[in-house]
Protein backbone atom coordinates (compact mmCIF):
# COMPACT_ATOMS: atom_id res chain seq x y z
CA UNK A 1 0.00 0.00 0.00
CA UNK A 2 3.09 2.17 0.97
CA UNK A 3 4.73 1.85 -2.59
CA UNK A 4 1.25 2.27 -4.57
CA UNK A 5 0.77 5.59 -2.44
CA UNK A 6 4.75 6.56 -2.81
CA UNK A 7 4.60 5.42 -6.45
CA UNK A 8 1.32 7.33 -7.22
CA UNK A 9 3.04 10.72 -5.77
CA UNK A 10 6.27 10.13 -7.91
CA UNK A 11 3.97 10.14 -10.79
CA UNK A 12 2.22 12.79 -10.02
CA UNK A 13 5.59 15.05 -9.12
CA UNK A 14 6.41 14.12 -12.80
CA UNK A 15 3.65 15.04 -14.60
CA UNK A 16 3.76 18.28 -12.82
CA UNK A 17 7.69 19.07 -13.86
CA UNK A 18 6.85 17.61 -17.42
CA UNK A 19 3.73 20.96 -17.12
CA UNK A 20 5.84 23.26 -15.29
CA UNK A 21 5.27 25.64 -17.70
CA UNK A 22 1.61 25.37 -18.07
CA UNK A 23 1.07 25.38 -13.74
CA UNK A 24 4.47 27.59 -13.17
CA UNK A 25 2.93 30.78 -13.90
CA UNK A 26 -0.33 29.85 -12.05
CA UNK A 27 1.43 29.09 -8.41
CA UNK A 28 3.61 32.08 -9.13
CA UNK A 29 0.34 34.25 -9.54
CA UNK A 30 -1.39 32.58 -6.34
CA UNK A 31 2.06 33.45 -4.67
CA UNK A 32 1.84 36.81 -5.54
CA UNK A 33 -1.57 37.45 -4.80
CA UNK A 34 -0.78 35.82 -1.17
CA UNK A 35 2.47 37.41 -1.01
CA UNK A 36 0.16 41.51 -1.36
CA UNK A 37 -2.57 40.27 0.48
CA UNK A 38 -0.58 39.61 3.64
CA UNK A 39 1.63 42.85 2.73
CA UNK A 40 -1.04 45.02 2.26
CA UNK A 41 -2.94 43.73 5.37
CA UNK A 42 -5.90 42.10 3.51
CA UNK A 43 -6.89 45.30 1.40
CA UNK A 44 -5.62 43.47 -2.04
CA UNK A 45 -8.54 41.18 -2.01
CA UNK A 46 -11.69 43.52 -0.73
CA UNK A 47 -14.60 43.55 -3.58
CA UNK A 48 -13.83 46.91 -4.10
CA UNK A 49 -10.10 46.66 -5.34
CA UNK A 50 -10.82 43.72 -6.64
CA UNK A 51 -13.16 45.01 -8.98
CA UNK A 52 -10.90 48.44 -9.92
CA UNK A 53 -7.91 45.65 -10.78
CA UNK A 54 -9.91 44.60 -13.41
CA UNK A 55 -11.06 47.77 -14.08
CA UNK A 56 -7.45 48.75 -14.32
CA UNK A 57 -5.96 46.08 -16.13
CA UNK A 58 -8.83 45.56 -18.81
CA UNK A 59 -6.89 47.24 -21.91
CA UNK A 60 -3.75 44.92 -20.74
CA UNK A 61 -5.82 41.58 -20.98
CA UNK A 62 -7.28 42.60 -24.30
CA UNK A 63 -3.62 43.54 -25.78
CA UNK A 64 -2.11 40.42 -24.15
CA UNK A 65 -4.78 38.11 -25.96
CA UNK A 66 -3.75 39.51 -29.55
CA UNK A 67 0.05 39.87 -28.62
CA UNK A 68 0.01 35.91 -27.91
CA UNK A 69 -1.21 35.39 -30.96
CA UNK A 70 1.37 37.42 -32.79
CA UNK A 71 4.31 35.81 -31.03
CA UNK A 72 2.67 32.57 -31.46
CA UNK A 73 3.71 33.06 -35.07
CA UNK A 74 6.67 33.78 -34.01
CA UNK A 75 6.71 37.66 -34.50
CA UNK A 76 6.17 41.14 -32.31
CA UNK A 77 4.17 43.94 -32.67
CA UNK A 78 6.03 47.20 -31.30
CA UNK A 79 3.22 49.26 -32.59
CA UNK A 80 0.39 48.50 -29.99
CA UNK A 81 0.37 51.33 -27.91
CA UNK A 82 0.56 53.54 -30.61
CA UNK A 83 -2.23 52.29 -32.26
CA UNK A 84 -4.16 52.47 -29.07
CA UNK A 85 -3.38 56.06 -28.87
CA UNK A 86 -4.42 56.84 -32.42
CA UNK A 87 -7.89 54.88 -32.33
CA UNK A 88 -8.31 56.18 -29.05
CA UNK A 89 -7.87 59.62 -30.45
CA UNK A 90 -10.28 58.63 -33.49
CA UNK A 91 -12.73 57.06 -31.25
CA UNK A 92 -13.11 60.36 -29.13
CA UNK A 93 -13.04 62.68 -32.00
CA UNK A 94 -16.16 60.51 -33.26
CA UNK A 95 -18.09 60.50 -29.95
CA UNK A 96 -17.26 64.22 -28.30
CA UNK A 97 -16.42 66.16 -31.34
CA UNK A 98 -19.29 64.75 -33.99
CA UNK A 99 -21.94 62.84 -32.07
CA UNK A 100 -22.04 59.79 -32.61
CA UNK A 101 -23.19 56.78 -30.47
CA UNK A 102 -20.90 54.26 -29.14
CA UNK A 103 -22.99 51.23 -30.96
CA UNK A 104 -21.93 52.98 -33.91
CA UNK A 105 -18.20 54.20 -33.23
CA UNK A 106 -17.37 50.85 -32.07
CA UNK A 107 -17.20 49.11 -35.03
CA UNK A 108 -15.63 52.06 -37.03
CA UNK A 109 -12.80 52.09 -34.48
CA UNK A 110 -12.25 47.89 -34.71
CA UNK A 111 -12.64 48.67 -38.77
CA UNK A 112 -9.73 51.67 -38.18
CA UNK A 113 -7.54 48.83 -36.18
CA UNK A 114 -7.91 46.21 -38.29
CA UNK A 115 -6.61 48.15 -41.55
CA UNK A 116 -3.41 49.20 -39.35
CA UNK A 117 -3.14 45.69 -38.55
CA UNK A 118 -3.64 44.56 -42.64
CA UNK A 119 -0.80 47.74 -43.64
CA UNK A 120 1.19 46.25 -41.32
CA UNK A 121 0.37 42.40 -42.14
CA UNK A 122 1.11 43.23 -45.46
CA UNK A 123 4.54 44.17 -44.85
CA UNK A 124 5.27 41.15 -42.62
CA UNK A 125 3.19 38.51 -44.64
CA UNK A 126 3.68 39.24 -48.29
CA UNK A 127 6.89 41.68 -48.38
CA UNK A 128 8.68 39.88 -46.04
CA UNK A 129 10.44 42.46 -43.53
CA UNK A 130 10.84 41.74 -40.08
CA UNK A 131 8.14 42.35 -37.99
CA UNK A 132 10.38 44.30 -35.71
CA UNK A 133 11.51 46.61 -38.49
CA UNK A 134 7.55 47.16 -39.93
CA UNK A 135 5.84 47.42 -36.02
CA UNK A 136 8.90 49.84 -35.14
CA UNK A 137 8.28 51.98 -37.73
CA UNK A 138 4.19 51.79 -36.92
CA UNK A 139 5.06 52.75 -33.71
CA UNK A 140 6.72 56.05 -34.85
CA UNK A 141 4.17 56.71 -37.69
CA UNK A 142 0.97 56.00 -35.59
CA UNK A 143 2.48 58.40 -32.92
CA UNK A 144 2.82 61.09 -35.26
CA UNK A 145 -0.80 60.58 -36.72
CA UNK A 146 -1.93 60.97 -32.75
CA UNK A 147 -0.47 64.53 -32.19
CA UNK A 148 -1.89 65.08 -35.53
CA UNK A 149 -5.02 64.41 -34.61
CA UNK A 150 -5.37 65.82 -31.89
CA UNK A 151 -3.39 68.53 -32.61
CA UNK A 152 -1.73 68.22 -29.26
CA UNK A 153 -4.47 68.14 -27.27
CA UNK A 154 -6.96 66.40 -25.39
CA UNK A 155 -10.19 65.59 -26.57
CA UNK A 156 -12.55 64.71 -23.87
CA UNK A 157 -16.24 64.96 -22.03
CA UNK A 158 -16.87 61.60 -23.54
CA UNK A 159 -21.04 60.92 -23.30
CA UNK A 160 -22.32 58.41 -20.29
CA UNK A 161 -22.72 55.34 -22.59
CA UNK A 162 -19.04 55.52 -23.64
CA UNK A 163 -17.89 55.71 -20.03
CA UNK A 164 -20.57 52.97 -18.93
CA UNK A 165 -18.25 50.72 -21.21
CA UNK A 166 -14.60 51.48 -19.27
CA UNK A 167 -16.43 52.10 -15.61
CA UNK A 168 -19.79 50.92 -15.69
CA UNK A 169 -21.60 47.23 -14.27
CA UNK A 170 -23.95 45.24 -15.47
CA UNK A 171 -27.74 45.89 -13.95
CA UNK A 172 -28.13 43.72 -11.10
CA UNK A 173 -30.80 41.85 -9.13
CA UNK A 174 -30.17 41.62 -5.40
CA UNK A 175 -31.15 40.20 -2.86
CA UNK A 176 -30.13 40.31 0.84
CA UNK A 177 -27.82 42.87 -0.12
CA UNK A 178 -26.13 40.70 -2.30
CA UNK A 179 -26.63 41.36 -6.47
CA UNK A 180 -27.32 37.87 -7.29
CA UNK A 181 -26.35 37.86 -11.46
CA UNK A 182 -22.88 37.58 -10.96
CA UNK A 183 -23.27 34.60 -8.82
CA UNK A 184 -25.23 32.82 -10.82
CA UNK A 185 -22.58 33.38 -14.13
CA UNK A 186 -20.12 32.50 -11.61
CA UNK A 187 -21.78 29.21 -11.35
CA UNK A 188 -22.48 29.16 -15.41
CA UNK A 189 -18.50 29.89 -15.90
CA UNK A 190 -17.40 27.55 -13.31
CA UNK A 191 -19.78 24.69 -14.78
CA UNK A 192 -17.90 25.06 -18.15
CA UNK A 193 -14.48 25.83 -17.20
CA UNK A 194 -15.04 21.89 -15.98
CA UNK A 195 -16.86 20.31 -18.56
CA UNK A 196 -13.86 22.15 -20.63
CA UNK A 197 -10.82 20.72 -18.81
CA UNK A 198 -12.90 17.42 -18.79
CA UNK A 199 -13.21 17.18 -22.71
CA UNK A 200 -9.27 18.22 -22.84
CA UNK A 201 -7.74 15.80 -21.04
CA UNK A 202 -10.23 13.10 -22.93
CA UNK A 203 -9.31 14.34 -26.11
CA UNK A 204 -5.32 14.21 -25.33
CA UNK A 205 -5.92 10.48 -23.59
CA UNK A 206 -7.91 9.63 -26.91
CA UNK A 207 -4.35 10.80 -28.61
CA UNK A 208 -1.78 9.38 -26.79
CA UNK A 209 -0.81 12.31 -25.08
CA UNK A 210 0.80 12.67 -21.48
CA UNK A 211 -1.73 14.46 -19.40
CA UNK A 212 -1.39 14.60 -15.37
CA UNK A 213 -2.81 11.98 -13.35
CA UNK A 214 -6.40 11.90 -12.12
CA UNK A 215 -6.37 12.85 -8.76
CA UNK A 216 -4.12 16.42 -10.35
CA UNK A 217 -6.44 16.87 -13.18
CA UNK A 218 -9.28 17.03 -10.28
CA UNK A 219 -7.48 19.55 -8.53
CA UNK A 220 -6.71 21.82 -11.23
CA UNK A 221 -10.62 21.56 -11.86
CA UNK A 222 -11.11 22.60 -8.25
CA UNK A 223 -8.61 25.48 -8.25
CA UNK A 224 -10.21 26.80 -11.32
CA UNK A 225 -13.49 26.71 -9.98
CA UNK A 226 -12.61 28.49 -6.53
CA UNK A 227 -11.14 31.30 -8.12
CA UNK A 228 -13.91 31.71 -11.04
CA UNK A 229 -16.27 31.55 -7.70
CA UNK A 230 -14.28 33.99 -5.56
CA UNK A 231 -13.98 36.41 -8.00
CA UNK A 232 -17.62 36.29 -9.14
CA UNK A 233 -18.34 36.50 -5.08
CA UNK A 234 -16.26 39.74 -5.07
CA UNK A 235 -18.71 41.29 -7.98
CA UNK A 236 -21.10 40.18 -5.72
CA UNK A 237 -20.52 42.18 -2.65
CA UNK A 238 -19.37 45.32 -4.55
CA UNK A 239 -21.42 46.32 -7.29
CA UNK A 240 -21.67 44.01 -9.26
CA UNK A 241 -19.58 42.31 -12.85
CA UNK A 242 -18.42 45.56 -14.83
CA UNK A 243 -19.06 45.36 -18.44
CA UNK A 244 -15.42 45.23 -19.54
CA UNK A 245 -15.21 42.58 -16.84
CA UNK A 246 -18.28 40.46 -19.04
CA UNK A 247 -16.31 42.20 -22.61
CA UNK A 248 -13.04 40.07 -21.21
CA UNK A 249 -14.88 36.69 -20.52
CA UNK A 250 -16.51 36.72 -23.79
CA UNK A 251 -13.16 37.47 -25.63
CA UNK A 252 -10.87 35.21 -23.73
CA UNK A 253 -13.39 32.42 -23.84
CA UNK A 254 -14.11 32.75 -27.99
CA UNK A 255 -10.24 33.07 -28.10
CA UNK A 256 -9.27 30.09 -25.96
CA UNK A 257 -12.14 27.80 -28.20
CA UNK A 258 -10.59 29.47 -31.36
CA UNK A 259 -6.90 28.65 -30.81
CA UNK A 260 -7.50 24.73 -28.82
CA UNK A 261 -10.20 23.69 -30.88
CA UNK A 262 -10.63 24.78 -34.27
CA UNK A 263 -8.84 24.38 -37.28
CA UNK A 264 -7.31 27.83 -37.94
CA UNK A 265 -6.26 28.43 -34.25
CA UNK A 266 -3.94 25.13 -35.12
CA UNK A 267 -2.92 26.62 -38.03
CA UNK A 268 -1.03 29.71 -36.34
CA UNK A 269 0.27 27.37 -33.89
CA UNK A 270 1.49 25.28 -36.62
CA UNK A 271 3.33 28.73 -38.73
CA UNK A 272 5.24 29.80 -35.76
CA UNK A 273 6.08 26.14 -34.50
CA UNK A 274 7.70 25.27 -38.28
CA UNK A 275 6.44 27.67 -41.09
CA UNK A 276 8.56 25.08 -43.74
CA UNK A 277 6.58 21.91 -42.13
CA UNK A 278 3.37 24.06 -42.22
CA UNK A 279 3.39 25.01 -45.74
CA UNK A 280 4.21 21.40 -46.95
CA UNK A 281 1.33 20.63 -45.18
CA UNK A 282 -0.85 22.83 -46.70
CA UNK A 283 -1.24 26.07 -44.53
CA UNK A 284 -1.16 28.98 -46.31
CA UNK A 285 1.39 30.95 -43.49
CA UNK A 286 1.61 33.76 -45.23
CA UNK A 287 -2.01 34.66 -45.13
CA UNK A 288 -1.93 33.02 -41.21
CA UNK A 289 0.47 36.01 -40.21
CA UNK A 290 -1.54 38.67 -42.18
CA UNK A 291 -4.92 37.74 -40.48
CA UNK A 292 -2.94 37.50 -36.73
CA UNK A 293 -1.34 41.01 -37.10
CA UNK A 294 -5.50 42.45 -38.54
CA UNK A 295 -6.74 40.80 -35.66
CA UNK A 296 -3.76 42.71 -33.46
CA UNK A 297 -4.72 45.77 -34.30
CA UNK A 298 -8.77 45.03 -33.83
CA UNK A 299 -7.96 44.56 -30.71
CA UNK A 300 -5.55 47.32 -30.50
CA UNK A 301 -8.16 49.80 -31.08
CA UNK A 302 -11.06 48.08 -28.47
CA UNK A 303 -8.33 48.76 -26.25
CA UNK A 304 -7.63 52.23 -27.10
CA UNK A 305 -11.80 52.89 -26.79
CA UNK A 306 -11.79 51.22 -23.40
CA UNK A 307 -8.87 52.91 -22.52
CA UNK A 308 -10.04 56.49 -23.54
CA UNK A 309 -14.00 55.96 -22.15
CA UNK A 310 -12.16 54.59 -18.71
CA UNK A 311 -9.87 58.23 -18.80
CA UNK A 312 -13.14 60.22 -19.86
CA UNK A 313 -10.11 61.59 -22.90
CA UNK A 314 -8.25 61.27 -25.17
CA UNK A 315 -4.33 62.43 -24.84
CA UNK A 316 -1.54 62.69 -27.21
CA UNK A 317 1.02 60.35 -24.53
CA UNK A 318 -1.77 57.86 -23.97
CA UNK A 319 -0.80 54.05 -24.55
CA UNK A 320 3.02 54.91 -23.68
CA UNK A 321 4.53 51.49 -23.04
CA UNK A 322 1.50 49.38 -23.28
CA UNK A 323 3.42 47.10 -26.16
CA UNK A 324 5.86 46.40 -23.24
CA UNK A 325 3.10 45.11 -20.84
CA UNK A 326 1.22 43.51 -23.52
CA UNK A 327 4.30 41.53 -24.66
CA UNK A 328 5.69 40.92 -20.79
CA UNK A 329 2.43 40.01 -20.20
CA UNK A 330 2.35 36.75 -23.27
CA UNK A 331 5.84 35.84 -22.11
CA UNK A 332 5.74 35.82 -17.90
CA UNK A 333 2.00 33.73 -19.60
CA UNK A 334 4.49 30.94 -20.90
CA UNK A 335 4.75 32.59 -24.90
CA UNK A 336 7.89 31.07 -26.71
CA UNK A 337 10.82 33.58 -28.27
CA UNK A 338 11.08 30.88 -31.30
CA UNK A 339 7.18 30.99 -31.34
CA UNK A 340 4.79 28.07 -31.98
CA UNK A 341 3.79 27.84 -27.84
CA UNK A 342 1.80 29.69 -26.10
CA UNK A 343 -1.77 29.31 -24.98
CA UNK A 344 -4.58 32.32 -24.26
CA UNK A 345 -5.24 31.50 -20.51
CA UNK A 346 -1.42 31.86 -20.06
CA UNK A 347 -1.76 35.38 -21.81
CA UNK A 348 -4.26 36.53 -19.76
CA UNK A 349 -2.25 34.53 -16.09
CA UNK A 350 0.95 36.86 -17.29
CA UNK A 351 -1.28 40.02 -17.52
CA UNK A 352 -2.69 39.52 -14.23
CA UNK A 353 0.60 39.03 -12.82
CA UNK A 354 1.73 42.26 -14.13
CA UNK A 355 -1.66 43.53 -12.62
CA UNK A 356 -1.28 42.43 -9.52
CA UNK A 357 2.25 43.42 -8.83
CA UNK A 358 1.56 47.14 -10.27
CA UNK A 359 -1.71 47.15 -7.87
CA UNK A 360 -0.07 45.55 -5.06
CA UNK A 361 3.13 47.68 -4.86
CA UNK A 362 1.29 50.70 -5.55
CA UNK A 363 -0.88 49.81 -2.19
CA UNK A 364 2.40 49.31 0.43
CA UNK A 365 3.56 52.28 -1.22
CA UNK A 366 6.49 51.30 -3.44
CA UNK A 367 8.31 53.94 -5.71
CA UNK A 368 7.47 53.64 -9.22
CA UNK A 369 11.25 53.13 -9.66
CA UNK A 370 11.03 49.93 -7.39
CA UNK A 371 8.24 48.95 -9.54
CA UNK A 372 9.88 49.16 -13.26
CA UNK A 373 12.43 47.11 -11.75
CA UNK A 374 10.71 44.48 -9.86
CA UNK A 375 8.52 43.77 -13.05
CA UNK A 376 11.68 43.74 -15.31
CA UNK A 377 13.38 41.06 -13.43
CA UNK A 378 9.89 39.21 -13.44
CA UNK A 379 9.91 39.61 -17.44
CA UNK A 380 13.81 38.33 -17.46
CA UNK A 381 13.21 35.26 -15.44
CA UNK A 382 10.00 34.61 -16.89
CA UNK A 383 11.96 34.46 -20.30
CA UNK A 384 15.20 32.73 -19.41
CA UNK A 385 13.15 30.05 -17.75
CA UNK A 386 11.72 29.31 -21.30
CA UNK A 387 15.40 29.33 -22.64
CA UNK A 388 16.76 27.66 -20.74
CA UNK A 389 14.52 24.80 -20.28
CA UNK A 390 14.56 24.22 -24.04
CA UNK A 391 17.75 23.64 -23.99
CA UNK A 392 18.34 21.57 -21.20
CA UNK A 393 20.84 23.85 -18.95
CA UNK A 394 18.25 24.64 -16.44
CA UNK A 395 17.38 21.08 -15.55
CA UNK A 396 21.40 20.33 -15.71
CA UNK A 397 22.48 23.42 -13.67
CA UNK A 398 20.20 22.65 -11.02
CA UNK A 399 20.75 18.61 -11.37
CA UNK A 400 24.39 19.64 -10.70
CA UNK A 401 23.36 21.65 -7.88
CA UNK A 402 21.99 19.30 -6.10
CA UNK A 403 24.63 17.20 -6.65
CA UNK A 404 27.19 19.42 -5.45
CA UNK A 405 24.80 20.09 -2.13
CA UNK A 406 24.58 16.54 -1.47
CA UNK A 407 28.24 16.16 -1.84
CA UNK A 408 28.93 18.54 0.92
CA UNK A 409 26.71 16.90 3.11
CA UNK A 410 28.20 13.21 2.30
CA UNK A 411 24.73 11.97 1.30
CA UNK A 412 24.81 12.42 -2.75
CA UNK A 413 23.38 9.19 -3.85
CA UNK A 414 21.47 10.68 -6.89
CA UNK A 415 24.37 12.65 -8.15
CA UNK A 416 26.42 10.32 -9.99
CA UNK A 417 23.99 7.10 -9.23
CA UNK A 418 21.31 5.91 -11.71
CA UNK A 419 19.25 9.40 -10.93
CA UNK A 420 22.54 11.68 -11.69
CA UNK A 421 22.44 14.11 -14.25
CA UNK A 422 23.89 10.99 -16.74
CA UNK A 423 21.25 8.80 -15.71
CA UNK A 424 17.60 9.97 -16.53
CA UNK A 425 16.24 11.99 -13.86
CA UNK A 426 12.46 13.14 -14.17
CA UNK A 427 13.82 16.38 -13.50
CA UNK A 428 16.24 15.80 -16.62
CA UNK A 429 13.73 14.42 -18.57
CA UNK A 430 11.12 16.96 -17.79
CA UNK A 431 13.31 19.52 -19.07
CA UNK A 432 14.52 17.98 -22.06
CA UNK A 433 10.42 17.14 -22.79
CA UNK A 434 8.66 15.62 -25.86
CA UNK A 435 8.87 18.14 -29.25
CA UNK A 436 6.41 16.11 -30.95
CA UNK A 437 3.46 16.79 -28.34
CA UNK A 438 3.12 20.06 -25.80
CA UNK A 439 0.05 20.59 -23.70
CA UNK A 440 -1.73 23.78 -23.67
CA UNK A 441 -2.81 26.02 -20.79
CA UNK A 442 -6.41 26.23 -22.22
CA UNK A 443 -6.51 22.55 -22.13
CA UNK A 444 -6.24 21.91 -25.60
CA UNK A 445 -3.54 20.30 -27.08
CA UNK A 446 -0.73 21.30 -29.79
CA UNK A 447 0.00 18.44 -31.94
CA UNK A 448 1.20 19.80 -35.35
CA UNK A 449 4.39 18.27 -34.96
CA UNK A 450 3.41 15.10 -34.76
CA UNK A 451 0.26 14.81 -36.36
CA UNK A 452 0.20 17.35 -38.59
CA UNK A 453 -2.32 20.00 -39.65
CA UNK A 454 -6.19 19.61 -40.26
CA UNK A 455 -6.67 21.61 -43.35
Amino acid sequence: MRAAAAGGAASVRAALRGNARRYGMVIALAAIVVLFQVLTGGLLLRPANVSNLVLQNSYVLILAVGMMLVIITGHIDLSVGSVVAFTGAVSAIMLAEWGLPLLIVLPLSLLVGGLIGAWQGFWVAYVGLPAFIVTLAGMLVFRGLTLLVLGGESVGDLPPEARRLATGFVPGFEAGGVDIVPLALGAAVAALVVIGLRTSRSRALRHGIRVVPAPAALAVQALAVAAVLALCTAFALHSGVPWVGALLLVLIAGYALFMAATVPGRRVYATGGNPKAAELSGVRTKRTVFWVFVNMGALSALAGLVFTARLNLAAPGAGTMFELDAIAAAFIGGASASGGVGTVVGAVVGALVMGVLNNGMSIIGLGVDWQQAIKGLVLLVAVAFDVLGKKGTLASGLQGLRGLLGGRSGASPGADGPGGAGGGSPLHGAAQGEPAAQETGDGGVQQHHRQGVQH
